[in-house]
Order: structure tokens, then sequence, then C-alpha cells
């Protein structure tokens, strides 16, 4: 699907259109935008402009940032987004940790909470653990809570909401989680692959600056020089790297996830890609070795099995040469011109891991480099999965299970 930034002037998409001017300002972000600007750009009517922005006002969305010199007649007001206004809650269920952030509108993470958590351990706990995690966050919170976005191992159903056999875990096999967590916090929920929280994060963070939404295509080094990083701190719709290398937005990548497990989260011209029953980026289970250790997952020779037990040896030039193998099979039947690397094991150290993963694609035309939402990224990818919507990104979420 192509993504468009077209506006409508039918009635009957008037929550299309307040989504577009919503997106619009959050990518604005404090400087704001005016309301001619906002009207050029999505191709509605400067009435049909004025209308939306007075009822996002009205609503405590957006509020005026001042006036903007034009080149003639009076200053032009600006508008901007009031990222106070709501927030949505991001939880991670790791197999050995649970994370849960609150977010604003503009994707800052203003609380967060982290314990230890046994995955494998029996289900009610852990729903348990979540449910009173997500309560301790919200306790004194604004009243405006939009939905908890949940990432954990897969495989699972994106959009039954229902874990399969997880790695692992396969206690949670048919646990109804998003139905039996939005009944227990009250509010509607999301469940997807934390692989694909990630990915999400990256793809919105990613979307090319207000104006044009069609997918770009980053640049960068790829072999040699220093390892860049996708900026904690970017703005919504701009996706930045270190000063030493400056990329353009992401329209289609590989995220490879490196921490308890392994796994992988797919874009495609700039949409999360699931595949037909979320099965989509079970990347550590490709068979590399026929004679293989056995993985947990029942077979032989995966390539989480290996990576991990080489992790677990201290060999990381290892682990990241076997990852490598992996991101290798993966450029030449994705044909990805970019495979970004994250989680807690790749974060300690990332050196080793670009330039060994880099040197075993072995392609010029493909840009490896570390990938880092925030300090969250799962957690906070999450979130967008409740957050994206509301800024018309059902394309790029995909997001269609909230109870």
């Amino acid at each position: 699907m192509k993504w468009s930034n077209a506006g409508a002037n039918l009635p009957v998409l008037r929550s299309h259109n307040a989504a577009l001017v919503l997106d619009l300002l959050r990518a604005a972000g404090e400087d704001g935008i005016s309301r001619l600007e906002l009207a050029e750009r999505t191709g509605l009517t400067p009435q049909a402009v004025s209308k939306i922005t007075a009822r996002l006002r009205a609503e405590g969305l957006a509020t005026e940032a001042g006036r903007r010199a034009s080149t003639g007649g009076k200053p032009r007001t600006v508008l901007r987004l009031v990222p106070s206004a709501a927030h949505a809650v991001g939880l991670h269920l790791d197999r050995d940790e649970l994370t849960a952030v609150l977010v604003d509108l503009a994707g800052t993470v203003v609380a967060s909470r982290t314990r230890a958590l046994d995955l494998a351990g029996a289900v009610p706990g852990v729903m348990s653990a979540a449910t009173g995690e997500v309560r301790a966050l919200l306790a004194g919170a604004p009243e405006r809570v939009l939905g908890v976005g949940v990432g954990m191992p897969g495989p699972l159903d994106h959009w039954s909401g229902v874990p399969g056999r997880v790695t692992g875990a396969p206690g949670w096999a048919g646990v109804p989680l998003r139905d039996e967590l939005a009944e227990r916090l009250g509010l509607p929920v999301v469940l997807d692959k934390d692989t694909n929280a990630a990915a999400l994060a990256l793809a919105l963070r990613g979307r090319p600056e207000v104006g044009s939404r069609g997918a770009g295509t980053a640049t960068g080094p790829v072999d040699g020089g220093p390892v860049p990083a996708a900026s904690a701190t970017a703005a919504p719709g701009a996706y930045a790297a270190s000063a030493s290398s400056a990329t353009a937005a992401p329209g289609s990548f590989a995220y490879l996830h490196l921490g308890t497990g392994l796994g992988a989260g797919l874009v495609i011209g700039g949409v999360v890609h699931r595949g037909a029953r979320t099965g989509a980026g079970e990347f550590g289970h490709q068979v590399v070795r026929l004679d293989g250790p056995v993985c947990p997952c029942g077979n032989h020779g995966c390539i989480e099995a290996l990576c991990l037990a080489a992790v677990a040896r201290g060999e990381l030039g290892e682990a990241a040469r076997i990852l490598g193998t992996g991101a290798a099979n993966l450029v030449r039947l994705l044909d990805v011109d970019q495979v970004l690397l994250g989680g807690r094991t790749v974060l300690a150290d990332p050196e080793t891991f670009v330039r060994g993963v880099r040197a075993v694609v072995g392609d010029g035309a493909v840009r490896v480099a570390l990938a880092e939402t925030g300090a969250h990224p799962v957690a906070e990818g999450a979130a967008q999965l409740v957050l994206g919507p509301l800024f018309g990104r059902m394309e790029a979420t995909g997001s269609a299970n909230r109870a």
C-alpha cells in the first residue's frame, strides 16, 4: 500500500482529516504550523482546516503557539500539538524482565517502570504483575489514557491478541492475553511481537518530514567508519543518525533484535510486515546447521540457539558472524537495503556486532547499523501501536486488534 497524506473534504471522513492534521502538528513539534500550511500539505480547504483545528483546540489536543511573519498581510497564527493531552502505555514482556512506559502524544516517555519477570512461570502470576505495573504507572497520571500496547516474544496472533507456543514459555499458547488484560485494566489493548513493536517505532520515527509521506531510502557508511545509530532524541516524523552519519528516513528494512532471544521486525515500504498469521520475522528459528544443538523450539541448529550459545561462551565475534549469516540470508530473500541491529546483547558491544554482521553480509549497497528508538525500544514501540491510528498511521501499524 502506498502512503498518502491527501485529505478529503467529505463529512464522513472527518476523523481521517483530523488525523492528518494531528500528524502534521506532531511532526512540526514546538515550532508549530499555520493553518495555511496545514491546508497546503493536506489538500484540505482552509475552511475545513479551520473547523478541524477548532475541534482539536476544544478537545485540548492543539493550542496556539504564537504568530509567524508572513510574506504579505497580517502574521499567521501558529498551532502546535499539546503532547500532554493524552497518553498511551507501552508494555514489554521479556523472558526475564517487564518494562512499562507512559508515552505522551509526541512519543516522549514521561514515566517508566521495570521489574524482574519469569515469562515461563505461571501465566496468572505474569498477568497480575503486568496489571500491577500498569496500574502503578498510571497512579496520578492524566485521565486521558488511550490504551495499552503489549510487545512480547512470539509466536503469537496479532489479530486475535492470543500468544502461541512462545519459545521457552509454551504455557502462553491459547491464552487470551489481549482480552484478559483489557478486562483487568478497563483500557483498549493491542498485542504484537516484541520485534514488530521495536520496528514500528523505527518506522514511525523514520517518516519523512511533513509534506512528503513517500518512503525514503537511508544512506550511510556500509563499511568502515563509526557505527551510526538512530537517535533516541529525534523528533517524531524524522529519523536521525549519529552526527557523523545523518540518514534519510528508512522505508524498507530488517530490524534484528538480539537479547534473551533472537527475532526480526520487517518493515516493507514503511509498513510493518507481519504475514498472514503474524509469523513473519521468526528470524531466530531458521535452521543454519542441520546437526546443530537443540533449540527450545524443538528444531536443531536454529540460528538463535547457535548465536546465544556463542554469547554464553563470551565469543561475541562468533555470535556476530552467526547473526550476519542470517542477516545475509534475509537480505537475499527480501532485497532490503538496510539491516538495523538492537537488543540488550547487541547494545553491550555494538561495534563488534555491527562490524561482524556487516562483514558477513558483504554487500556495499546494504547499510548495516545500530538502531535504537530509545531506552526501552520495545515498550516505546508498543505504545505506538496505540498512538499510530490517532495520527492516521493505520497503514504503518497494521493494527486492528484493540479490544
